[in-house]
């Protein structure tokens, strides 16, 4: 069969076909309809069917998009309500009262998802253990409801305090408004997090609520779309945790979709550092819109288990409790637009062109300066060569796109196309630094993995300025993310509030609690065995007297001793600092499921016409930093030899991206086609 990965990001969708049978490729990029993001998915579909792709061949597909995302950023998910316990109506505005800019007079607090007047009480109270301090009254639910019918709202959250230890009133609760609201939609926050925190568990039902009608009416339209073109076969929705899951079950959590897309990269990234024998990958996207950044320890990408959506030094965000890979994302992707602001300063992003109307080289109506026209500006790109072909770029509106910022600078085109991508790799490097330094972690450590459309031409500077070992370029770098949607598998997280001072007893009752969540992943799954099915145990875990504390690993073996060494190096690295003799305590349980499944493969390079004359396409010149015009060599990946070194500068032309080597860089190419640039001796 052919497994089949769409991946719809701001500017472009992406799509790749493997043939498990042939090991044929099918790939495909188009603009993204932001309108509808399901006709760009059949729009690629369409344009890898013209190059041989059978879409009655297709029995996978993955897909990861921006849908919920989008709808949370631009508000426009559903009319929702939130049904709470008495007396904590307002518990969304309130939050945790955090102020990260303590001195910003002008600061607000982050408007909640659910208005004021759609939050209601119900008579009910469990206390700390769960257990009942007063009865839940379902008459109170009877007037909700009304007012939920006059109020035109489509969707309800239910939040009652302590429910993460006993469900029983908020399943009630459930039951009763699903009748009483046959046509809204009610999800029960124990159904989303198990977890304490009533502010962070309002918030995710709420947010999850906000989204879930959204999600579902574009998951029937999209299935009903693909049926229409003859794919019909079992679909899967990228998760934030770098797992997929099948449409279903996103429906009931597309919280867990807040990070689609990235995360599909990310879990290609651990694929191709699992190629190269690296455990540690530092990854970096960069498409369209935005750069994206995370950092893989131990072949594992690293969970946020504090994520906030919207956070900045200037607000709090919305903090959401599903498993989440550690992502940094900034406004510095190919679109993003370079402006002068009030004080003369060069600025690049957030602002982006996006795919309407698009850079001013996309010839579209678009003539903002943008980081793809500082690209073509200084000849990286080929004009009739960008994106395959399939969408041609006019090197004169690139120039005059970028003498819009030229001129206030007292530039050159080139000089100022330059000082573009600067300002653009100096914000990238910020964000690399986020997730490494400021984890405690030395980003030289790392294999440097960048993808994206724009990854590749920025990539060997990046790598040059982070003194990475090397810097590598995975095969379809332009639809990575998709293709990372292929390497992963179906994966469920399972946490729950625990507490426990850490002793013996402790450590047995644990490994009992974590096998009541083995059983729930079984059934999860819908496996009658646990064959198939790997675990991967973490508590939560703190020094007695602190507010937060740190994930750690935990395994059946552990002894009191060794566990507490591990938490004590997983302490340090988090805060830099170690309490000997300090009481720990553990505070969560944490098990990551996955089911073993096929998934894509890199098979080895045929080395049968490849060469360095085969691979040269011609040259053609690039202006570089000190040396100006510079004449490069351009050659054709797909037809590179193996192992065989070639100095920079060159450029590397494949549909999806080109790449940039740099004077006093070699590039080699592996068996499996991935691209290593180092540094010259």
């Amino acid at each position: 069969m052919i497994r089949l990965a769409t991946d719809v990001g701001g500017t472009f969708t992406d799509l790749i076909g493997y043939d498990e049978v042939t090991g044929q490729l099918f790939q495909a990029k188009v603009l993204t309809t932001a309108h509808d993001q399901s006709e760009g998915v059949l729009g690629a579909i369409a344009a890898a069917s013209a190059l041989g792709l059978d879409p009655a061949r297709i029995g996978f597909l993955a897909h990861g998009g921006t849908t919920v995302i989008n709808a949370i950023t631009e508000r426009k998910g559903v009319r929702t309500a939130l049904v709470t316990t008495a007396g904590f109506r307002d518990i969304l505005e309130i939050g945790r009262g955090n102020r990260p800019d303590l001195y910003n007079l002008r600061f607000r607090s982050p408007e909640p998802f659910v208005p004021r007047h759609l939050r209601f009480e119900v008579r009910e109270r469990l206390d700390a253990k769960g257990g009942v301090v007063t009865p839940l009254v379902l008459e109170d639910l009877t007037d909700i409801a009304a007012a939920c019918l006059r109020e035109g709202v489509e969707a309800v959250g239910i939040l009652f305090l302590h429910s993460y230890c006993n469900p029983a009133h908020e399943r009630a609760a459930a039951a009763a408004l699903a009748v009483l609201l046959p046509s809204v939609t009610v999800c029960a926050s124990h159904e989303i997090s198990r977890e304490w925190r009533e502010y962070e568990r309002s918030n995710t039902v709420a947010m999850n609520a906000y989204v879930q009608p959204i999600i579902r009416r574009y998951f029937s339209r999209l299935k009903a779309a693909l049926a229409e073109q003859g794919v019909d076969c079992p679909y899967y929705a990228m998760q934030s945790n770098g797992g997929i899951a099948t449409f279903a079950q996103a429906i009931q959590r597309p919280l867990t979709l807040v990070e689609s897309g990235p995360a599909g990269g990310v879990a290609g990234a651990a694929r191709i550092g699992s190629e190269l024998g690296q455990a540690d990958v530092l990854y970096l996207d960069v498409g369209g819109t935005t750069a994206k950044c995370s950092l893989i320890r131990n072949g594992r990408p690293r969970l946020d288990t504090a994520y906030k959506m919207e956070h900045s030094r200037i607000a709090p965000g919305y903090p959401v409790q599903v498993p989440v890979v550690d992502i940094v994302e900034i406004g510095a992707g190919g679109g993003s637009i370079a402006t002068i602001d009030a004080r003369g300063a060069l600025r690049v992003g957030p602002q982006s062109a996006g795919s309407q109307p698009g850079p001013a080289c996309y010839g579209r109506g678009g003539m903002d300066p943008t980081v793809t026209d500082a690209l073509l500006t200084i000849g990286v790109y080929d004009p009739a060569a960008f994106s395959g072909g399939t969408v041609p770029l006019d090197t004169g509106l690139a120039r005059q796109a970028i003498t819009r910022v030229a001129g206030p600078l007292g530039l050159t085109p080139e000089a100022a196309a330059l000082a573009v991508l600067d300002v653009a790799v100096a914000n990238m490097i910020n964000a690399l630094k986020l997730v490494t330094v400021q984890r405690g972690h030395d980003p030289r450590d790392a294999a440097f993995v960048v993808s994206g459309g724009m990854g590749p031409a920025l990539g060997p500077r990046l790598g040059r300025e982070m003194q990475a070992r090397c810097t590598v370029i995975p095969p379809h770098p332009g639809i990575f993310s998709a293709w990372g949607m292929l390497a992963a598998r179906p994966r469920a997280d399972f946490r729950t509030t625990w507490f426990a001072p850490l002793d013996d007893s402790a450590l047995a009752e644990a490994m009992a609690q974590f096998d009541v969540l083995r059983a729930e992943a079984v059934a999860h799954f819908g496996r009658g065995d646990r064959a198939a099915i790997s675990f991967d145990l973490s508590v939560d875990a703190r020094y007695r007297g602190q507010e937060h504390g740190v994930l750690c690993e935990v395994r059946p073996d552990d002894a009191v001793g060794s566990f507490a060494e591990r938490f004590h190096g997983v302490h340090i690295q988090a805060y830099t600092f170690r309490l000997d003799g300090a009481p720990i305590e553990i505070t969560g349980l944490h098990l990551e499921a996955t089911l073993a499944t096929e998934t894509i493969s890199l098979g080895r390079v045929d080395p049968a016409g490849r060469g360095l004359a085969a691979s040269r396409k011609g040259k053609r010149a690039v202006w570089l930093r000190d040396q100006g015009w510079t004449t490069c060599v351009v050659h054709e990946r797909a037809l590179l030899p193996v192992a065989e070194p070639m100095p920079g500068p060159l450029l590397i032309e494949e549909p999806t991206a080109t790449t940039l080597v740099l004077p006093r860089q070699v590039l080699t190419m592996t068996e499996t086609g991935i691209l290593l640039i180092r540094e010259a001796d």
